[in-house]
């Protein structure tokens, strides 16, 4: 994920523990007519356990897009954001050429991230990194591969783009003291900061049946450290909890659904039981039926309807002869 705002893009690297020895990379994005993109390489050290992360800006696609014998000299800073304190943010500041046989430059590695996680936190958070580029073009050898970004333009002290105007205002026409408490003053941080709570704000305007269980508790511990930064974020807050009680209550008629076809498919199995036991029933006592009778005669009965059989018998034969 990343956002851009004038020369200022952020970029937050999720699942971080996931990527141990991979290279990551950053959407494309533009500054003075240039496209760049950052890359990651998050590593494990084999003899302390520490997560390290090397962070370099590159320019992208470069042999297939740009002409022979192309160079661009840029100065940039590189940050790994502290979400609970802009003092401890570690910032990075070169300038360099960037060319065919040096694309990409960057500071190895900048950040022993359990080690500072352990000591301060704030950096490895949710399994998240937050990283912020600021980059100006000094002078460009051969043609632009990107038409130039519009001016950025200021709405209280935050740096946004033309497209992201109307919901800057929004938000402060909503919420005027929203930044009341909002202290911070290096401008590529309130700009990431401000790309967050764009994009907070945006997911929890989503409807409960489109935003996940993941989603919400991202934006949970989001909306924590925004707040500890003086971002007064109550009605977010609200509708964070009412999502979550409209999850609830999906999940809950869900599970009462599944266990009304769990009690349905019990119901016809004792149905169907009930009538093969009945059958059985009903086969056990035709097969006693011609006893019954005889289980009811005592003995004197018994011997009174023998001799009515043999008298019968006696008489068939003497009409017989």
């Amino acid at each position: 994920m990343g956002k851009q705002i004038n020369n200022t893009f952020t970029w937050v690297i999720k699942n971080l523990s996931t990527l141990q020895g991979l290279e990551v990379r950053s959407k494309i994005f533009v500054v003075g007519g240039c496209k760049w993109r950052l890359i990651a390489y998050p590593e494990v050290n084999d003899a302390d356990g520490y997560l390290s992360l090397s962070v370099y800006l590159g320019v992208p696609d470069c042999c297939e897009s740009l002409p022979s014998g192309w160079k661009r000299h840029a100065k940039f800073s590189l940050t790994i954001v502290n979400q609970l304190s802009e003092g401890l943010s570690q910032v990075q500041e070169t300038q360099a050429w960037f060319d065919e046989n040096a694309p990409g430059w960057g500071f190895p590695p900048m950040l022993n991230l359990k080690d500072v996680s352990d000591k301060y936190g704030g950096f490895l958070v949710n399994d998240e990194v937050m990283v912020a580029v600021a980059v100006d073009v000094i002078e460009v050898v051969g043609s632009l591969d990107a038409p130039e970004m519009s001016e950025s333009m200021d709405i209280k002290g935050f740096k946004v783009l033309p497209s992201q105007v109307k919901s800057v205002n929004r938000l402060f026409e909503s919420h005027p003291d929203i930044a009341s408490k909002f202290s911070i003053k290096n401008q590529s941080l309130k700009t990431a900061y401000m790309n967050v709570l764009l994009c907070l704000a945006e997911t929890l305007h989503q409807s409960p049946m489109e935003i996940s269980e993941d989603d919400l508790s991202d934006a949970k511990t989001t909306l924590a450290y925004m707040k500890s930064v003086g971002f007064k974020l109550d009605w977010l807050e609200k509708k964070l909890d009412e999502l979550f009680e409209k999850k609830k209550e999906e999940a809950d008629k869900i599970r009462m659904q599944n266990i009304e076809e769990e009690l349905k498919d019990l119901r016809q199995k004792c149905s169907s039981l009930e009538a093969l036991l009945k059958k059985e029933k009903t086969g056990v006592l035709a097969a006693k039926a011609p006893f019954l009778f005889f289980n009811n005669v005592n003995d004197d009965d018994l011997k009174w309807i023998l001799r009515a059989v043999m008298y019968t018998v006696i008489m068939m034969l003497f009409i017989s002869i």
